[in-house]
């Protein structure tokens, strides 16, 4: 097999590529490498430097390719308004730019790097009401220190429980509106070009290589980056925060899985999969354990602060890519976290 990988230079790209050419999968590499993530450093030997939203760049990459692996976006909650147009450019355009280029060369084999963002809260329920679907918090109720979803009909808070596949799609910022986008753009691109896709949605993903010290980092890096300045990681809210961390190399795992289904899928198939370490955290949790791994003795400061395009609770069910993809992730956060405190990262 022949993979065009988008993205490759950045950690979740890295760990694809090592693995898959581990197991003799041949990979063409790209990627922009923004600057936000990957510094001023030239790209790595073998990857080659592109615009993703410029349709000249891709003809040649597609040669004699099997499958794209797409993984290259701009990434984060979005630090201002003004990240809008990246995210809509970046995300959106570029792969429907790629999707066009694909269809061009006739290639219609893909798995696309989405998230679990696209769910915006996760799924909820009141002990005497049911299931419930939470509007987004009020400002009003953030500032008071209420950071919980309540029951429409009693007011109780409402208890989380794991979100599958068939869950309602909701976006609650501009990165996981640009995500949602991604998936809407490949499904169309699947019955328009008879062809087959695979999305991927990522929960938090950390590892070594991560980019350190910059706002459209993930959340572990951000922490490990406060405690070798010798500073307490900052939590958002009261901390309790649940979510699902999972290590880049199950995430490249997951990937060759997916290439493997989607090369031998039926036209017109399209299928999404929750990848999720299957073990939830909390988000002080997640502080917590990567302190442990830097022997710091330096405890989290639970702030208080929220960000209006954040959600509560957000932890889907692994059980799908389980049963379809046979991928279970190997890598506890309890196992996987306090590691990753001393392990590389990008500078």
């Amino acid at each position: 097999m022949r993979i065009l990988l988008t993205g490759a230079a950045g950690f979740i790209g890295s760990a694809i590529r090592r693995m898959a050419e581990a197991e003799g999968v041949e990979v063409v590499g790209a990627d922009l490498m923004l600057p936000a993530a990957h510094g001023t450093s030239e790209p790595p030997p073998g990857i080659h430097r592109l615009d993703v939203r410029e349709p000249d760049g891709w003809a040649e990459l597609l040669e004699g390719v099997d499958a794209v692996c797409h993984q290259a976006a701009m990434v984060g909650a979005g630090v201002t308004v003004a990240d809008l147009p990246a995210y809509a450019g970046h995300n959106d355009l570029g792969t429907a730019v790629l999707l066009a280029a694909m269809s061009a060369a006739g290639v219609d084999r893909l798995v696309l790097a989405s998230s679990m963002v696209v769910y915006g809260e996760g799924r909820y329920a009141c002990a005497e009401h049911g299931d419930q679907v939470p509007a987004p918090r009020a400002r009003a109720a953030l500032e008071a220190g209420d950071f919980e979803n309540h029951c429409s009909v009693c007011g109780a808070v409402l208890a989380w429980a794991l979100v599958d596949e068939d869950a309602l799609l909701d976006p609650r910022s501009s990165y996981a509106a640009s995500k949602l986008a991604q998936e809407h753009y490949a499904r169309a691109w699947v019955r328009q070009a008879d062809a087959a896709a695979v999305a991927l949605r990522y929960h938090n993903v950390y590892g070594p290589g991560m980019p350190r010290d910059t706002p459209y980092s993930g959340v572990a890096a951000m922490f490990r980056s406060s405690l070798e300045r010798g500073e307490p990681p900052r939590v958002y809210e009261d901390g309790a925060q649940a979510r699902d961390f999972v290590h880049v190399d199950d995430v490249a795992r997951a990937n060759l899985a997916a290439l493997r289904a989607v090369v031998a899928a039926d036209p017109a198939h399209w299928a999404a999969y929750n990848v999720a370490s299957g073990s939830p955290v909390t988000i002080r949790e997640v502080a917590e354990l990567v302190g442990a791994g830097t022997g710091s003795g330096v405890a989290p400061l639970v702030t208080g602060q929220y960000r209006l395009g954040d959600v509560r609770h957000i932890v889907a069910s692994p059980e799908r890519a389980a049963r379809e993809l046979g991928f279970r992730a190997a890598i506890s956060p309890a196992e996987g976290l306090p590691a990753f405190a001393t392990a590389p990262l990008r500078a």
